[in-house]
């Protein structure tokens, strides 16, 4: 691996494929939390949250991304640290009050954050870069 793929600019890849794994995820994991006996309310909190935070981030993303927009920058920054700071917050409240809930629901959701995290990566370096 090159020392340079980490400052090599490359153009932004959709959010699509990123989306569509971590959902299939979500999905998946239905029939396991159900035949496993697992709560199902960790299972419908981890979905709901989920579809939280990539309805907040699509509003975030059409805000303008431009260098010269400080103010857009930065409420796509302060929105990006906030989604995860908020999903976590959920989460350690819920596994305080109910823990089986709230930690079926965390390692749902870490499962499918990783997933789409991994996608979105894999999908960034797989293009190449601009010249």
């Amino acid at each position: 691996m090159s020392a340079g793929i980490f400052t090599t600019a490359r153009p932004l890849p959709g959010r699509l494929a990123p989306t569509i794994a971590a959902g299939t995820i979500i999905v998946l994991a239905l029939p396991i939390f159900v035949v496993a006996g697992w709560p199902l309310a960790g299972w419908l909190l981890a979905a709901v949250l989920w579809i939280a935070a990539e309805v907040f981030a699509a509003v975030l993303a059409r805000l303008p991304g431009r260098p010269d927009n400080l103010a857009a920058s930065s409420m796509r920054g302060l929105g990006t640290t906030s989604r995860s700071f908020l999903v976590g917050v959920v989460l350690l409240i819920v596994t305080v009050s109910n823990q089986p809930v709230g930690l079926a629901a965390a390692l749902l959701y870490a499962v499918a954050f990783t997933v789409e995290l991994g996608v979105g990566l894999a999908s960034y370096f797989g293009q190449e870069p601009e010249a």
